[in-house]
């Protein structure tokens, strides 16, 4: 068994060393996937190092690396390997974090470190509670379950719910999962710099009531994804608090950078929300899977999941031990806090900030790169490390559509390439490049290296 494992953690470690040398970009059809692997399950053993040596040498490569220095596209995971030992740890020691009979001490150090979090982002360290999910997805599922609760009771039908067109899928597949006619849904259109806007919000709740619905429940956006943008927190949280609505607040990607003193400017107001969405496996830099959801008020989740069937009877425990399958969806638990706990109780948060302001600045640096050239146009200013930009030389006189077909056969060919994960984005209707710049290990080489690649696709296609 030792052998075995250390087999592991030398792959592991052999990886995390040279990964900044590999191509962080995997290709390959299903035909080809299914000719390496495609077989009926096996009736009798095989050797587990080889085994082991089939999977390193066929899955892992065949895989694109997330926490890559040039792993530009959607949200990259950078990950730490003390975070990735906790979580073989965790696994390794089989523990059930559902409730506290099965393991008080995972159980506290969920309260511990969301603890940490309630007090990093300004909720009630007393009255306010969470708890850790898979990820954002289930994290808004969660809030928007609870705000149901809270607001409708049993009956919703009259219920109506106001998001952004630059809010996260997952709210919106939230809201189907949950049984939310369309027409339930106000899709609220962003201002020019892609933010809720106010009065639209206003006269859009104004109509409901005048027409006899129950507007219950906003959605904003800490940190969209397309383009870092934070919305206007405090206003909003205004509104709701004026018209009795639940105030969630989608942080899953934005909301680490409280941490650095140029986001937490930004971040003003999100202190105000009724629950909030953060996602320690984005820019906290955790493994996957791990997401949370932050609530004003413990008891919200409890009155929202506690079911008491009768093979828990003996195990509820008093008002303090805080059973976790009664603050949100799953029974069965893994023990998600532990490598939040090790590696924040190892690094310090200021190494956490410190890694989060570099990357704010380092998409600012690259955002005034461009700004320099004339092969570039910026379509969205560096907002919490995301930048959007195009190709779009001076000289050239290029109409939209060319333009579009441009950036995309760019981002084509640098994928095909290898060389760099950048792919588009639609803004305004335009076909833009986004870079998410999360990685402590990007150095603006690695972004000057990619915008070169860029530039040789672009003269490329101009020229054939």
């Amino acid at each position: 068994m030792k052998e075995y494992g250390y087999s592991i953690v030398d792959a592991v470690v052999d990886h995390t060393a040279t990964q900044n040398d590999k191509k962080p970009v995997a290709l390959a059809s299903r035909s080809e996937m299914d000719r390496m692997f495609l077989e009926e399950a096996p009736e009798k053993p095989s050797d587990a190092q080889e085994v082991l040596d089939f999977v390193l040498q066929n899955v892992m490569t065949q895989s694109a690396i997330v926490s890559h220095p040039k792993s530009f596209s959607f949200v990259p995971g950078p990950s730490n390997y003390v975070s990735a030992m906790a979580d073989t740890l965790a696994t390794g020691f089989n523990i059930f974090s559902g409730g506290w009979a099965a393991s008080p001490a995972a159980a506290e150090l969920e309260i511990v470190t969301l603890n940490w979090l309630l007090k990093i982002f300004g909720f009630p360290p007393k009255k306010g509670g969470g708890i850790f999910t898979s990820g954002g997805s289930m994290a808004n599922l969660t809030a928007i379950v609870t705000a149901r609760r809270i607001k409708c009771g049993d009956d919703f039908s009259k219920a109506v719910i106001y998001l952004s067109d630059q809010a996260h899928s997952s709210n919106i597949k939230a809201i189907r999962i949950l049984g939310f006619r369309k027409e339930q849904i106000r899709i609220i259109p962003t201002d020019i710099e892609f933010k809720f806007s106010i009065n639209k919000l206003k006269n859009a709740i104004a109509k409901d009531k005048l027409e006899g619905l129950q507007p219950f429940c906003m959605v904003a956006t800490a940190g969209t994804t397309n383009t870092g943008t934070v919305d206007p927190l405090t206003e909003l949280s205004k509104i709701c608090k004026s018209e009795g609505l639940w105030f969630h607040i989608d942080g899953a990607y934005g909301g680490a950078a409280i941490l650095a003193k140029n986001g937490k400017q930004l971040l003003k107001g999100i202190e105000k929300a009724d629950s909030l969405t953060v996602d320690p496996h984005k820019w906290f830099f955790q493994p996957y899977e791990m997401g949370c959801l932050l609530v004003r008020n413990s008891k919200w989740l409890k009155n929202t999941f506690t079911e008491k069937p009768e093979y828990l009877r003996d195990v509820e425990g008093n008002e303090s031990e805080i059973n976790f399958y009664d603050h949100g969806v799953q029974l069965t638990r893994r023990f998600r806090a532990l490598k939040f706990y090790m590696s924040v109780k190892t690094f310090g948060l200021k190494a956490f900030r410190k890694a989060i302001t570099y990357n704010i600045e380092m998409a600012e640096r690259t955002e005034a790169l461009l700004r320099k050239s004339a092969y570039w146009e910026v379509i969205s200013p560096a907002t919490l490390a995301v930048i959007n930009f195009r190709y779009n030389p001076i000289k050239e006189k290029l109409g939209e559509k060319e333009l579009d077909k441009l950036n995309q056969y760019i981002s084509e060919k640098v994928v095909g390439s290898r060389e760099a994960l950048l792919v588009t984005t639609v803004l305004n209707g335009q076909i833009v490049l986004r870079m998410c710049l999360i990685n402590p290990r990007t150095t603006m080489e690695h972004v000057k290296e990619t915008i070169d690649l860029c530039e040789g696709f672009g003269a490329e296609k101009l020229n054939s």
